[in-house]
């Protein structure tokens, strides 16, 4: 009866033994883990500021072109914020391409719409250009003074501050009139704040809001070149695609018009 006892004994401090030395390896595991991850990390944005700094010295140098394609490779790596946009576009504002230096321009303010920098840009690439505007619905020019986001956050923490209101009233010994207005309140704005957010998207500065490219663009009845012209569209004009099929996309326009476009011809400001 000894021996059973004595091999079950050693079996558990063995057994003991084993986890004690695998749990140093897996925090040092970790540890290298979390390391390779951060020097990672750390490499990216090293070479991404490398990158930027080298795009930027091509456009001071004059290499628009060059500073485009620097550019455009941030981009394409998820590398976006409102300043590289700005820089896209004056790049391509140098190089008289309008169209693609109006797009850059609105892709910086959907980042940062209090960006002065590109607003003031904007207004003068659109004169350059003589591009075409959409003009704001009948709520949304009263709504500009905030973005879809902003509105977004703000229903979000009235409605957590509608619930808070309420649970407090609930367990509450006695009933408070200033809860329920507060309650109230908090559920209104919110209401508002989403109906706002919803408003914006759906908007002519929306998400579905794009700029026309390409040159000579003519927006037409039907889906082929050959059908009667709408609207003759100059690059860095905005339209609003309301859907697509095939190779052309159907689009509301400028002066209250909608026509058909080829698709090569607008790109989408938000990515």
């Amino acid at each position: 009866m000894v021996r059973p006892v004595r091999a079950d004994v050693r079996t558990a401090t063995l057994q003991q033994f084993s986890v004690m030395q695998r749990a140093p390896s897996t925090a040092l595991g970790m540890t290298v883990k979390l390391s390779l991850a951060f020097f990672l990390a750390t490499t990216v944005f090293a070479q991404s500021d490398s990158q930027f700094t080298e795009a930027n010295q091509e456009y001071a140098q004059g290499n628009f072109k060059e500073a485009i394609a620097g550019y455009e490779t941030l981009i394409r790596a998820g590398q976006w914020n409102a300043n590289l946009f700005y820089d896209l576009g004056n790049a391509y504002f140098r190089t008289a391409d309008f169209g693609r230096a109006i797009l850059n321009y609105e892709r910086a303010l959907a980042l940062d719409r209090r960006h002065p920098e590109a607003m003031a840009n904007l207004q003068i690439a659109r004169d350059e250009g003589r591009a075409l505007e959409l003009q704001p619905g009948r709520f949304e020019r009263y709504l500009q003074f905030a973005t879809a986001n902003e509105y977004s956050t703000v229903a979000a923490v009235a409605f957590w501050l509608a619930i808070f209101a309420l649970a407090a009233m609930i367990f509450a010994r006695r009933r408070s009139t200033v809860l329920l207005v507060v309650s109230v309140c908090c559920l209104v704005l919110c209401a508002f704040a989403a109906w706002a957010a919803y408003t914006l998207e759906q908007s002519n500065e929306g998400r579905a809001l794009a700029i026309v490219t390409g040159k000579d663009v003519q927006a037409r009845l039907a889906t082929a070149d050959t059908a009667n012209s709408v609207l003759a569209l100059p690059p860095g004009s905005e339209i609003k695609i309301l859907s697509t099929r095939g190779d052309w996309m159907y689009a509301a326009l400028p002066n209250d018009l909608r026509g058909w476009i080829p698709a090569k011809d607008a790109e989408p400001v938000r990515l």
